[in-house]
């Protein structure tokens, strides 16, 4: 027996359930099957570019950062000038996803290397297949395109999200998630990120970094 096994056993036996059950087996098939939707709050529920907007106001409101360009073409200069502005070098991370790859980066001065962070890179960029206007929330899924090691080990995480795919409310999301990859086929991990890490466990003193990147910024394109 695998100590999965085991601790199941241990779990059903402290329930008095019995494997057999056809009554419970019949309530979680029809919970996985059905994907009941959460409430969703108002907030979100806008017109396209206000929900942009939102999306803007509410990751700025937790310390990130966000500009905006007109198409695809342009994020190379917005991050080229982002790296300066910030005194970063010109050299950043990122995995193999296709939009990113398309993108001229020969016409800057930015070095691009790609795979995932050992935690030496001081700059990953990823694109996330979502955002979520009531929260100014990134949805980063987890693969070779965007290796969730980008999301965390580099000091300054740069994100790129398409404007049209900025979601009003998270149960959106992941109904697109569904649609775009099979119902039960997602991605092995699906990162919410809101704002760069932070934490305030000591003395209530709030610290920026302490569990990933201490600064994060964000490109919408559209």
């Amino acid at each position: 027996m695998s100590d999965r096994e085991t601790i199941l056993g241990k779990i059903r036996r402290s329930l008095a359930v019995d494997t057999n059950d056809v009554g419970r087996r019949a309530i979680v098939i029809a919970r996985l099957e059905g994907t009941p939707r959460g409430i969703v709050p108002k907030r979100g529920q806008l017109p396209a570019d206000q929900r942009v907007s939102l999306f803007s106001k509410m990751a700025e409101k937790v310390s990130a950062s966000v500009g905006r360009v007109a198409k695809p073409d342009d994020v190379p200069r917005a991050v080229a000038e982002f790296l300066r502005e910030n005194n970063l070098p010109a050299a950043i991370r990122t995995g193999g996803d296709p939009l990113l790859a398309g993108m001229p980066w020969d016409d800057t001065q930015v070095e691009v290397s790609h795979g995932p962070s050992d935690g030496s890179d001081p700059v990953g960029l990823s694109h996330a297949v979502a955002g979520v206007a009531e929260t100014g929330t990134l949805v980063l899924t987890s693969g070779p395109d965007n290796p969730t090691t980008l999301n965390f080990l580099p000091e300054t995480h740069i994100v790129v999200v398409a404007a049209e795919d900025i979601a009003g409310d998270y149960e959106t999301v992941w109904d697109d998630l569904q649609k775009r990859h099979g119902k039960g086929h997602l991605p092995r991990t699906v990162n919410l990120v809101t704002g760069p890490s932070r934490s305030a466990d000591i003395e209530q003193t709030l610290l920026l970094g302490a569990h990933g990147p201490r600064r994060l910024h964000i490109v919408v394109v559209g």
